[in-house]
């Protein structure tokens, strides 16, 4: 059974030149693994890093000891690169799109109706383009141990129901800051607008934007669906977040003690995958009880958003790859 707790701390959105106080905290007997992420405690990212440190602290007979920092509580993106690099933080977890810096190769998840599938997913991510990518940040004192999922994203709008593309047309949608994301938005003819994380409810309840285009479990753990009451299932991109350790950290451990981190690590992984999965037909369920309008596009239809977004590889091609772009539709196909 997963443990409930999860350590919470009243510093949110503290930037890591602030933190210092964490590196005077006196050394005590335990090995502690500091962990930052962005999401809620009961979306299943929170759940799996829950379950993470079960594992750690059960498995290590209490001679490690795991703090979660949950709903981006450590800072943004920036500061648990830095807190990772300066040993503030021990492991943190990060979208793609802002790991894009340190390699194009995580440019491939941007790009539009690439992945039919969680199953082709997992090929890409825990195959040789998924580790490529990831050891990009072995320069920067960073390992990346593997990927856990956020979900396919779809199209939540509170102006109407979204059918075939052309009523998706002119739709004012909040994108993440990715070029390729912003370039898909517009090639189906929506107007997206990016905003930061932390202003998405506000601005989609003020109606500063019409929607946005989201997985369903990042949708319902933050109640979007409260001020979006058109959802239109479109899966036009997959995201996954890399997670990450510091290297100084993994280096200063025993082999057997890096083995036990890699397995729990290993575990949590499946168990939050199929978490995201198991999830979207009850979220589905919900939603359509709390009034949401839920439209499924035909195959016919979903051929014409595909279409539509052709032109996005040819716009990236140079920065992605057309070899990588080849290589992970061979490895879907597989």
């Amino acid at each position: 059974m997963m443990n409930s707790r999860v350590k919470k701390h009243g510093f949110a959105g503290v930037a890591v030149v602030g933190m210092l106080s964490f590196a005077a905290v006196p050394a005590s007997a335990e090995t502690v693994i500091k962990i930052a992420h962005p999401n809620v405690p009961d979306h299943p990212m929170g759940k799996g890093f829950s379950y993470f440190e079960e594992l750690i602290e059960s498995r290590s007979n209490g001679e490690f000891s795991v703090d979660v920092y949950h709903s981006s509580q450590f800072g943004n993106f920036d500061s648990v690169v830095q807190g990772l690099q300066t040993g503030m933080l021990q492991m943190g977890s990060a979208s793609t799109p802002n790991l894009a810096p340190f390699s194009d190769d995580f440019l491939i998840f941007d790009m539009p109706f690439l992945f039919p599938s969680y199953e082709a997913a997992d090929r890409i991510t825990d195959g040789p383009i998924g580790r490529t990518a990831a050891q990009a940040l072995v320069e920067t004192g960073i390992i990346g141990l593997g990927y856990i999922d956020i979900g396919f994203r779809h199209i939540f709008n509170n102006q109407r129901p979204v059918q075939t593309l052309s009523d998706a047309e002119g739709l004012k949608i909040r994108s993440t800051p990715s070029s390729a994301h912003i370039a898909t938005l517009e090639s189906l003819g929506m107007n997206p607008t990016p905003i930061s994380w932390n202003e998405v409810y506000t601005a989609l309840q003020q109606k500063t934007v019409d929607g946005i285009d989201i997985d369903l479990n990042l949708a319902w753990f933050n109640n979007f669906h409260e001020v979006n009451q058109n959802l239109t299932l479109v899966r036009s991109l997959y995201s996954p977040h890399l997670v990450m350790i510091s290297q100084s950290f993994y280096d200063s451990l025993s082999p057997s003690d890096q083995i036990m981190v890699t397995e729990a690590f290993a575990e949590m992984k499946l168990y939050q995958r199929d978490l995201i999965r198991q999830n979207e037909e009850m979220i589905l369920e919900e939603m359509e009880k709390a009034g949401v309008n839920i439209v499924e596009l035909s195959e016919e239809e979903r051929a014409n958003w595909e279409a539509a977004t052709e032109g996005v590889y040819g716009e990236f091609e140079d920065e992605v790859g057309s070899d990588l772009i080849e290589r992970a539709r061979a490895t879907i196909a597989q």
